[in-house]
């Protein structure tokens, strides 16, 4: 055997899970029993509609803000908006992690959705900070509206993850699929 027949380093490397694949190798999104799971339990439904909700009041926040920083009128209707906004993203929040201890029997964190929630809890942070602005009357209105539009560009970025993974769900269940990498 030469040397280049040997394992190097780099290959006896163990794989890397995380969001549902592992490095090298295509794993389900979903094993059989939590596609069960996801398929029968309420909070999938309650996830449907609320995605949807939260999306609209985005919509509609985004535009208040973007007035009140564009114009300097507005700044009440724009901070009740983002407060709403708020109370959508903790319920979607928390219904979602009672999802995730239905399908895959953790809070939070499960490998299928790790770097999701990672980056819904930056999406909260900034949604809590705009609150503790908010109400600790900390900064200008505009610094605050800055911090909401911050918030609200993490919180596309995270939508695009769970509209990925919803795209993957629906490719892995499709008769014959393949999984997606």
């Amino acid at each position: 055997m030469t040397r280049k027949d040997q394992a190097s380093p780099v290959g006896s490397i163990a794989p890397q899970k995380g969001a549902g694949h592992e490095r090298g190798k295509s794993r389900a999104l979903y094993t059989a029993e939590e596609r069960v799971r996801r398929d029968s339990t309420v909070w999938t439904l309650v996830q449907g509609i609320l995605a949807p909700l939260q999306f609209l009041v985005f919509l509609v926040s985004l535009a208040l803000v973007l007035r009140a920083l564009a114009t300097g009128e507005g700044a009440f209707a724009a901070d009740a908006s983002i407060v709403v906004k708020t109370l959508v993203l903790y319920t979607i929040m928390i219904t979602g992690s009672i999802w995730e201890k239905v399908v895959f029997g953790k809070w939070l964190f499960a490998e299928a959705f790790f770097w999701e929630d990672v980056f819904s809890m930056l999406v909260l942070a900034l949604h809590s900070l705009y609150l503790v602005m908010l109400f600790g009357e900390i900064g200008t209105t505009d610094q605050r509206l800055l911090v909401a539009l911050t918030g609200y560009a993490t919180y596309v970025i995270n939508a695009g993850q769970f509209l990925w993974k919803l795209r993957m769900a629906r490719l892995e269940g499709a008769p014959g699929a393949a999984v997606p990498a």
